[in-house]
């Protein structure tokens, strides 16, 4: 589906180092993360633990990536913020650790009821438009770690710092393209923030102000010293009728987007590695994980685009890569703070930026011109939505319009062929598929007034699909007995005729052997 192929051999060490250069990059965006939900940010490193490892374990899509997301963030902000406003933060998080709950076990039923093969009903242009939507959020975020300072006091930094982040990138994202042409024996994304966190670190020594993981913990919040945390525990959410009542419209958005964006990346990672994953079991692993995360204190997540390219990029591309993103997540938060909190910005914003790069569907430019206009325009729609609003919405607004544009061509091709017997009877031979988008064409093609007293309708090539169609056929029926005429409709099939109450006395009903057994989708059959 996607030009862009990632052919790297699957094995232990590539598995082990990419996971801890995914490790790496997990840190700031779970404490960012968690800014955006107005929770500590152990609240978000707890979650990408346990959805790391759990997905990495349970999940349907090895090489993937899973942890604390912006996207779940946003919808369980607001209920966060309602909470704290009127219970105070404990109740706020008892909430919130409820919704994330009931997210998961939402995740689950539709995994274990095999729901997962629906993302195959989302069009290639759609997919196109969310990677390229993505790959501009992705680089678009990385713009907030140039500023300093929260809300209305946030400003740019001052001209030193800001040159020699700019540099510090620069070098980032040239260790990252260059290196895999002289060595693939180590990823360049781990290599590349190894070097740079030596280089900053010195330059530090040498009394250059240049900004590090604590640096931006301290920046969003000036009461934390340290991204240190302890082993999540055990907390069973208090649970009450009101309570599930406040918390499961979120509970209900959080899964659908968790879900449409973590199926959408198993397709694009199945894509880059021409190979493929299980949706029901990735629904079923991100059902459990969240059910998990409300259990031990986490915010939730789903997939993480960005996370799993650097992870494909860097060769993960088994369960251990994943495991080992998840444990070494765990040993930085437990044992190695110090370390972590030493990497620049620069290093992660470069990383970042070359995922960004890679992520975008370069080759949709010079298929504009070669595919056909809707499919362009809804490119371009999906890709803007998912910038403007969030990835859900963006990716029902494309199917919705393809759909849409389905039907109209659809519509537009049911056409009948004339002729008139030795008896006067006219035959209407119709070819085409007669649904809710044919239905207006399908009237158009009778002449009522001058049609002659008998009037057949042969649907052997013609199919009927829905309840519109049978409406339309029961309109025309009844406008040529109004007309004190007779209409016939030939070969039309079983199930069709059963469903044609209104046509008593007025059709004639003539059915052959291969039709019989053809189903028409309508909920009468059920």
């Amino acid at each position: 589906m996607l030009d862009l192929i990632i052919k790297k051999p699957k094995n232990l060490k590539n598995d082990i180092l990419s996971g801890i250069t995914v490790a790496l990059a997990l840190v700031p965006e779970a404490i960012a993360f968690s800014f955006v939900a107005h929770v500590d940010p152990r609240v978000g490193l707890y979650a990408a633990f346990i959805m790391g490892l759990i997905t990495a374990i349970f999940g349907g899509r090895p090489g993937m990536i899973s942890g604390a997301t912006g996207a779940v963030a946003v919808i369980f902000a607001p209920l966060v913020i309602a909470q704290t406003g009127l219970h105070g933060p404990d109740v706020a998080l008892n909430y919130l650790f409820l919704a994330v709950c009931l997210m998961g076990i939402i995740q689950l039923l539709f995994g274990i009821f095999k729901l997962g093969k629906f993302i195959r009903l989302i069009p290639h242009s759609v997919m196109l438009g969310f990677v390229n939507g993505l790959a501009i959020i992705i680089f678009k975020a990385q713009f907030s770690q140039f500023y300093v300072g929260t809300g209305a006091d946030a400003h740019l930094m001052s001209t030193q710092p800001l040159a020699i982040m700019g540099t510090l990138i620069a070098l980032t994202m040239g260790i990252i393209h260059f290196l895999p042409k002289f060595t693939k024996a180590v990823p360049a994304t781990l290599l590349a923030i190894i070097s740079v966190t030596g280089i900053s670190i010195y330059l530090k020594s040498l009394g250059f102000e240049i900004y590090n993981v604590l640096d931006f913990v301290k920046n969003m919040d000036p009461t934390k010293t340290t991204i240190a945390a302890s082993f999540p525990s055990f907390n069973l959410p208090t649970i009450s009728f009101d309570a599930i009542k406040v918390v499961l419209p979120y509970a209900l958005l959080a899964a659908a987007v968790g879900l449409i964006e973590s199926l959408m990346t198993l397709t694009l990672v199945d894509e880059l590695t021409e190979t493929r994953g299980r949706g029901n079991k990735e629904s079923i692993g991100q059902g459990l994980a969240n059910v998990i995360n409300g259990l031990f204190g986490g915010m939730g997540g789903c997939a993480m685009i960005g996370q799993s390219m650097i992870n494909i990029r860097a060769g993960g591309r088994g369960r251990l890569s994943g495991l080992t993103a998840a444990l070494s997540l765990l040993s930085f938060f437990l044992f190695g703070a110090l370390l972590i909190e030493a990497i620049p910005l620069a290093a992660l914003v470069g990383v970042m930026f070359m995922v960004s790069i890679a992520t975008f569907e370069w080759s949709s430019f010079r298929q504009l011109s070669q595919i056909p206009r809707a499919d362009a325009f809804i490119i371009f729609v999906v890709s803007i939505t998912t910038v403007l609003v969030d990835l859900a919405v963006a990716v029902f607004v494309g199917v919705i319009i393809l759909a849409l544009v389905f039907a109209w061509e659809q519509g537009k091709k049911i056409e009948a062929e004339t002729s008139t017997d030795k008896k006067g009877y006219k035959y209407y031979k119709l070819k085409g598929a007669l649904f809710f988008g044919s239905v207006t064409s399908f009237k158009d093609l009778f002449n009522i007034k001058k049609d002659p007293l008998n009037i057949v309708i042969d649907f052997k090539t013609a199919r009927v699909h829905d309840h519109s169609a049978l409406e339309a056929i029961n309109n025309i029926a009844e406008r040529y007995a109004q007309s004190k005429k007779k209409l016939h409709l030939l070969n039309l099939s079983k199930e069709c005729q059963e469903l044609l109450d209104k046509a008593d006395n007025i059709v004639e009903v003539t059915v052959i052997d291969n039709l019989k057994n053809w189903h028409l989708a309508d909920d009468s059959l059920g």
